[in-house]
């Protein structure tokens, strides 16, 4: 019986030129790259790897900026065109479906994606606001102010409050962080408006997005494919850019070294790459170099897919083992550019001239080079791109309503959380020294501490072995005051009490 080319173990089918092509699992981690001009085929290029991984048992995160993606949660159709294209590299086309769950930073095409202002940090903050070096600097300060007092910052009303707060004690900190002019605390505070306005009071906050719900797969074994919805998004690139590399940061972070795996745990697509990449200052370009050099070890594989490879820096380009390449066009001095260091980047192949080819293919091919069994790269063949399986297009709201419905995470993130965070906190200090009661230099800490106590010491009565609903709710809430509470001593204690319960 003839081996299904779509179902061939460790590998994912990419099309087809002389032989089939494929990308190695057990790769899959080493990055790549999807490039080509708009109306190349780039998107259907992603949803068919992404059908590919999530069939392996990989989870796969794509950002969905134009709405097109969407229909990979819906099952596949035999238009003529699939028809055709199934016909001309010999597959046996089948329709298939794969579980979605849609997400959105504004929570209305989507669950919810939150983040707390303290896993955001000051540098990242400092890239959405478009801060100099100076305000930068100011902002780090109320970071370490709000770190040493056990201020929370969780929400926008937050770091507003803690900024104000900086701003009133500018004097005494003076001494031990330079100086915090007023001027730099009001073009900040202004700059938070303009972050409010395009959406940010909606990011940021709680419950924060757990990134290991990104990594569970489906109950038949397959990957989750995880869709973010950034068609608003998108009109806010600093904002966009910036939630990615945060949560390429957070996979980063919270993942356990593996090495090489037979196949990554989570392959993470982002489209509109260059966003990321224009205008970002060199500390964070150094920081995304180092996050992509070595996240590979964590089990996850990084894919950017863009208009050219000159959007992607060259410290970064090298590391990009797999890629796809879509027509260019050479109409301009920077085209004929882009053409060029397109064509220099693969593998030669004496049988083509690269850099013709690039601006000849037709929609649906491309030059495909692939990391072989040895880890070098194949040489660039051109490719006809084998159609997805499932819908090619976008889905309807009533469609994407029934997706959600049954999303395994439905009502996890859905309602949003405001607990007591440095707002409350400083508002209580301000309430106390107006009624004339003492103010402790560390309230903030002992007020954290008291209330992890009160509510964490039902923790310590014997329930045996298995926690009850009660325990696990109280669980949770220390695992999130950890994750999001500066205080360092805070952050121990919460460790101590939660790795205490078996």
């Amino acid at each position: 019986m003839p081996v299904d080319p779509q179902d061939v173990p460790g590998k994912v089918l990419v099309g087809k030129a002389e032989d089939f092509v494929y990308l190695l699992l057990k790769y899959g981690n080493r990055h790549g790259l999807i490039a080509g001009a708009t109306g190349g085929g780039k998107t259907v290029t992603l949803q068919t790897l992404a059908e590919g991984f999530a069939n392996a048992g990989t989870c796969v995160f794509a950002a969905d900026v134009k709405g097109d993606l969407s229909g990979i949660a819906m099952q596949g159709e035999e238009k003529p065109f699939i028809a055709k294209r199934a016909g001309e590299i010999g597959l046996e086309w089948q329709p298939n479906l794969f579980r979605a769950i849609f997400w959105d930073v504004f929570g209305e095409k989507g669950h919810p994606v939150r983040a707390t202002v303290a896993e955001m940090g000051p540098l990242l903050l400092s890239r959405i606001l478009g801060l100099n070096e100076v305000q930068g600097g100011v902002m780090n300060i109320a970071f370490r102010v709000a770190d040493e007092q056990g201020l929370a910052l969780l929400d926008m009303k937050d770091l507003r409050a803690i900024l104000g707060y900086v701003s009133e004690n500018a004097s005494d900190l003076q001494q031990r962080y330079g100086n915090v002019s007023a001027a730099s605390i009001g073009a900040i505070q202004r700059q938070l408006l303009v972050l409010e306005n395009q959406g940010a009071e909606i990011f940021f906050g709680e419950p924060a997005l757990d990134i290991l719900d990104l990594l569970k797969p489906d109950i038949d074994g397959r990957g989750f494919i995880h869709v973010l919805k950034a068609e608003k998004l998108i009109l806010s690139p600093n904002l966009y850019a910036t939630f990615l590399f945060w949560l390429l940061s957070e996979l980063f972070a919270r993942l356990p070294e593996v090495g090489d795996l037979d196949q990554p745990k989570l392959v993470f697509f982002f489209d509109e790459a260059h966003f990321l990449f224009d205008e970002a200052p060199k500390a964070l370009l150094r920081a995304i170099e180092q996050v992509v050099r070595l996240i590979r070890s964590k089990g996850v594989g990084v894919y950017f897919v863009t208009q050219s490879p000159l959007d992607v820096p060259d410290v970064v380009l090298g590391q990009l083992g797999n890629r796809v390449q879509h027509a260019l066009r050479a109409f301009t001095p920077r085209d004929q550019k882009a053409v060029r260091t397109a064509a220099e980047t693969f593998r030669q192949n004496p049988a083509l001239d690269t850099a013709d080819v690039i601006t000849k293919l037709k929609v649906g091919e491309a030059l495909v080079s692939m990391l072989d069994e040895s880890g070098s790269p194949t040489m660039v063949e051109r490719v006809k791109i084998a159609p997805p399986s499932t819908r090619v297009g976008a889905i309807t709201d009533a469609e994407l309503a029934e997706v959600q419905e049954s999303s395994p995470l439905k009502g996890k993130y859905d309602t949003a959380v405001d607990r007591e965070s440095a707002f409350e906190i400083l508002q209580g200090r301000a309430q106390a020294r107006a009624s004339g009661a003492p103010v402790g230099a560390q309230e903030g800490d002992e007020g954290l501490l008291s209330k992890i106590g009160s509510g964490l010491g039902d923790l310590f009565k014997p329930q045996g072995r298995r926690m009850s609903i009660g325990q696990a709710a109280a669980r949770s809430a220390a695992t999130s005051v950890a994750r999001s509470v500066g205080s360092a001593i805070a952050r121990e204690i919460v460790r101590g009490i939660t790795g205490a319960i078996k």
